[in-house]
């Protein structure tokens, strides 16, 4: 894995559209208006609205300066990147080709049309542009899978499948090739070297979405219904009620024979630009799965898989609203669309729209009131706004549907657990915590919480902080959980070690205003009140809840009384442990 994040790493500092980093953090397109501004107006404002992270105005202010600078290459390719991310797909090509009439060897110019082209088939003038695409790692393994489906548009499978194994890269590569060499295989009718690919693919993880999909529904092509229904329980083992798999499932137990997972060679491109995109995008690759992203829904809109990794991208750059328009296009008849109406409420929710995002689950869960996971967000929506004895009757009725709890509902009593206790009821909040604990030996976050409360309340402290411990242990890097072992300390006066915990608490969550609060009142304690002010000041400037701030400034002005503060469970509720 460390070799492939290297990769992307090296990837996307080669992708040139890259530049625009902030672009491909996209906000709410807008059409600003560029008739009335000069053409360095028209680049000051494109650069200003790089900054401000809006794709649409951006794209817009670029185009504008070119034309008063038509071939300047600078401009050029950050009207291109700019379209790219907007989405702009015709204005994309129409850019590329410009950026090719200055610079014949552009490589990302040439991965768009090749791309283009590939959708015309026009196969070989694809594999002509795809083949300059290079740039190395990642890069490479795309162009290689995008020249073979070319390949086989054009009537080789056996190019394509040598294209394929020509290639040479890191480990991870392989799921990649066994798996577009197979689905090439399969819709060319070589059905054994496709079963082969399959079953090596299947062997080198048994828990790839995409993999399983194409390896289950090729048995149950070939008639092998329970070989099929095998590979479906070994994935359902470990990641369990996954919706394309459930559906899958119930087709093959009816008895029927599931479709190829692609089935021209646009598809094809398709899925090979989806899976690399999704992966280098949760890796730490987000600008180049973005552009990787678009250029899959160019050739197949209503890919479901394909919309959902682009709304996770936009979600985790903090983009809600380009992320509902995401969830919007997944087709109705996709068994994801339910999942994307879910999670376009939590970004409803996160747009502050928090009542139209709780109607809209309520609506879900009145059409389907045993939908679990629709409950579930309706839970968290509640306790994010500290609704704490709503959250408490809503994750109640997901309780109430489980028969015999097991390990994989842990999470469920220790969320009711935490509405619980902010509510004040902690006689129920405790043995939520310890029915999830039961469920879930050892879960690090559950650990902490209650061990922290126990301490908090001054009883079983020596089973409390052997709990905090534990939770430290497998989470040596969670500041939130660190600073609860310290605040722990605190509390049982042990002022020093305290300290010690403390201050590696803050080394990993600088930002955190109550981890840096707390480390101000344990060096308050061991008599370093100069370095307590500092921190304290510091806590005040990390903007933390008015209640929280005004004890702040009074410790700021008073310094704190002799017997200390008494930290309470909720104010250790962040994060690291369950808030």
């Amino acid at each position: 894995m460390s070799t492939m994040i290297k990769s992307v790493a090296v990837a996307a500092t080669a992708f040139g559209i890259l530049m625009l980093p902030g672009l491909l953090a996209a906000q709410a397109p807008t059409k600003p208006d560029t008739s009335r501004t000069s053409a360095s107006g028209n680049y000051l404002a494109a650069r200003h609205a790089v900054q401000q992270r809006d794709a649409a105005a951006a794209s817009a202010y670029f185009r504008a300066a070119l034309k008063s600078d038509p071939k300047n290459p600078d401009l050029l390719q950050r009207a291109f990147g700019s379209a790219l991310t907007e989405g702009d797909m015709d204005e994309t090509f129409r850019l590329a080709e410009r950026i090719l009439q200055i610079n014949k060897t552009d490589r990302d110019a040439r991965l768009v049309l090749g791309v283009r082209a590939l959708k015309n088939k026009q196969w070989q003038s694809a594999r002509t542009n795809l083949s300059q695409s290079v740039r190395g790692p990642v890069t490479d393994l795309t162009a290689a899978l995008l020249i073979a489906w070319a390949q086989y548009g054009a009537g080789d499978s056996k190019a394509a499948i040598e294209t394929i194994d020509r290639l040479q890269g890191p480990d991870w590569y392989a799921i990649f090739k066994d798996q577009h060499a197979g689905l090439i295989l399969d819709i060319a009718n070589r059905k054994k070297e496709a079963a082969r690919r399959f079953e090596k693919l299947h062997k080198l993880d048994g828990t790839n979405l995409r993999a399983v999909e194409a390896y289950g529904g090729f048995l149950s092509r070939q008639g092998k219904k329970d070989e099929a229904l095998e590979v479906y329980e070994t994935f359902e083992k470990a990641l369990p009620r996954h919706p394309l798999i459930n559906h899958a499932r119930k087709q093959v137990e009816a008895g029927q024979k599931l479709p190829p997972l692609v089935s021209n060679p646009q598809a094809g491109a398709a899925e090979a630009l989806y899976g690399i995109g999704a992966v280098v995008g949760r890796r730490g690759g987000e600008e180049l799965g973005l552009a990787y992203l678009q250029l899959a829904l160019y050739l197949e809109p209503r890919h479901p898989l394909a919309l959902l990794s682009l709304a996770d991208l936009y979600e985790s750059m903090k983009k809600p609203q380009l992320a509902i328009e995401m969830y919007k296009r997944v087709p109705a008849d996709s068994p994801l669309h339910r999942n994307s109406e879910i999670q376009l409420a939590a970004n409803l929710d996160a747009l502050e729209k928090t009542e139209e995002a709780k109607e809209h689950l309520r609506k879900l869960i009145e059409e389907n009131p045993s939908d679990i996971e629709a409950i579930m967000m309706l839970g968290h929506i509640e306790r994010s706004r500290k609704q704490y004895a709503e959250c408490a009757k809503t994750y109640g009725r997901v309780i109430d549907q489980i028969d015999n709890p097991t390990r994989g509902n842990w999470s469920v009593f220790y969320s009711r657990g935490i509405c619980h206790e902010r509510n004040k009821n902690w006689p129920l909040a405790e043995a939520d915590f310890k029915k999830s604990l039961e469920l879930y030996p050892d879960r690090p976050d559950v650990l902490n919480y209650l061990g922290y409360s126990w301490i908090d309340q001054g009883v079983n402290l020596e089973e409390g902080m052997r709990m905090i411990r534990r939770a430290v242990e497998q989470k040596p890097d969670d500041g939130y959980i660190v600073d609860s072992l310290g605040w722990a300390y605190y509390r049982l006066g042990n002022y020093e070690e305290a300290v010690k915990h403390l201050e590696r608490a803050v080394e990993i969550r600088p930002e955190d205003p109550t981890i840096n609060d707390h480390l101000g009142d344990a060096y308050w304690k061991v008599g370093r009140q100069l370095e307590a002010h500092f921190q304290w000041s510091h806590a005040a400037a990390l903007k933390p809840e008015p209640e929280e701030l005004a004890k702040i400034q009074e410790k700021l002005k008073n310094g704190l009384p002799d017997e200390g503060p008494g930290a309470t469970a909720e104010q250790k509720s962040k994060t690291g442990n369950g808030g």
